[in-house]
């Protein structure tokens, strides 16, 4: 009996916990017009940001190379 009752009780937990989920979600939608990703530093070719009496430089981190393009991504 008491197995029984302990699945039981996990069951309806997980039910529980998954009807509860389900509910939330579509409550809680976020903005859809929002951007996918906020401009907080805007730099093309490197700019400089004052902090805390520290200098931070945002700029490119992509280099070009003279090597071949890689064309495929298999490995044994």
């Amino acid at each position: 009996m008491r197995p029984a009752l302990l699945k039981l009780a996990a069951t309806a937990l997980t039910l529980g916990a998954t009807v509860a989920s389900a509910l939330y979600v579509p409550a809680h939608l976020k903005n859809p017009a929002a951007p996918l990703q906020p401009g907080v530093l805007t730099a093309r070719d490197g700019a400089s940001s004052s902090v805390l009496g520290g200098t931070v430089v945002v700029g490119s981190s992509v280099e070009p190379t003279d090597q071949p393009p890689m064309t495929s991504t298999y490995a044994s």
